[in-house]
């Protein structure tokens, strides 16, 4: 193979979907994983296949890559404004699809209601569990919109859905674990107020990898959506997650260049492995992924140069393996990615953000 390529070890991706999978299975939730993570429907299968119940996708392009790969069961977690999305949105219910949209304001649901077909379209609505990015806060202005919601033609409100992404701004394992059981009782707080105001609320939906082993537990949580799972990364050691063994996605690159001692140069730069350093800006981890050796660094990144500083560092033509800071966005600027029992898969959702 020439590089930089990126490699994903089969038997760690197998690994993390069987363990994500007999969680939920063992605390009697729902599993909907966040497929904008791997953008692969090769994954998704297997996802399926372990026994998730559908998935979620970030944009409607997502949805119909995964919807022509034969995925039936899909959630959009995201906003969707405009006429032209809202159409794409009915031409795959028309098809067939089993489609579910999240709300979050009047404008949205309006405009869902007038474009939902006979029998209704499903909507759940988003929750700001303390990300503070978009959804409605817990308590009354949640309370509010959803008995409005209730009014409206043509909607059926299915539940609650958040993601506790402020979890990535942690240091330690434990502010982790407080903020996913956090996370699941305001959720359940939440459904139970609007059962006392006589709403149906069938899902509490939780999402993010670091967040749903403790959230997931509290009793009353229907259903967690984690994506990075099936490869983890930097971010998901660093936060105590995983142990960089679990990793199932790795950068292979070359060193092309010994200009001193203590630098080499390997041919990945930031148009491989991104320049993410922390989702959110939380600056979780130190330079731009982890080395098979310790006392290398990768330090900096130009668009095609990675510069790593240390000791005893490899000769030219030398393969380097990188765990990246972020698989989501790697994958993301990869056409293909090449499994360790030989195959290539072509990204089918790469680039698909609109």
């Amino acid at each position: 193979m020439e590089t930089p390529y990126v490699l994903i070890d089969t038997e760690k991706l197998q690994v993390n979907i069987d363990a994500m999978a007999t969680f939920a299975g063992s605390t009697g939730i729902a599993l909907r994983p966040h497929v904008k993570a791997h953008k692969l429907p090769e994954i998704a299968r297997m996802q399926l296949k372990a026994g998730a119940k559908g998935v979620t996708v970030a944009k409607l392009s997502e949805a119909e890559v995964m919807f022509a790969a034969g995925i039936n069961d899909i959630l959009v977690a995201y906003p969707i404004v405009g006429e032209s999305k809202l159409a794409r949105a009915a031409r795959l219910m028309d098809r067939g699809c089993n489609l579910s949209l999240l709300v979050d304001s009047q404008v949205g649901a309006r405009a869902i209601s007038q474009m939902a077909r006979s029998g209704g379209t499903d909507v759940l609505v988003k929750v700001d569990s303390g990300l503070g990015r978009c959804g409605l806060l817990p308590g009354r202005p949640l309370e509010e919109y959803v008995h409005w919601l209730c009014g409206l033609p043509h909607l059926n409100f299915r539940g609650l859905v958040t993601h506790a992404g402020h979890a990535y701004g942690c240091s330690t394992p434990s502010e982790v674990a407080a903020i996913g059981t956090r996370e699941g009782e305001l959720m359940v707080e939440a459904a139970e107020s609007l059962r006392r105001g006589g709403i149906r609320v069938a899902e509490v939906s939780i999402g993010a990898t670091p967040t749903v082993a403790w959230g997931g537990k509290v009793p009353g949580v229907t259903e967690i959506r984690p994506g990075n799972y099936v490869f983890y990364d930097a971010t998901q050691v660093a936060l105590g997650v995983v142990g960089p063994e679990r990793c199932s996605l790795t950068v292979i690159s070359t060193v092309i260049s010994r200009p001193t001692a203590n630098r080499a140069v390997i041919d990945a730069g930031s148009k491989v492995l991104a320049l993410d350093q922390g989702a959110h800006g939380s600056g979780t981890v130190t330079g731009f992924g982890l080395l098979e050796n310790p006392s290398w660094r990768l330090c900096r990144l130009s668009e095609e140069h990675g510069i790593i500083e240390g000791t005893a560092l490899p000769d030219i033509g030398t393969a380097v393996k990188i765990i990246p800071n972020h698989a989501c966005t790697v994958i993301n600027l990869a056409d293909n990615v090449s499994t360790s029992n030989g195959l290539q898969w072509q990204v089918a959702a790469r680039g698909r953000v609109w």
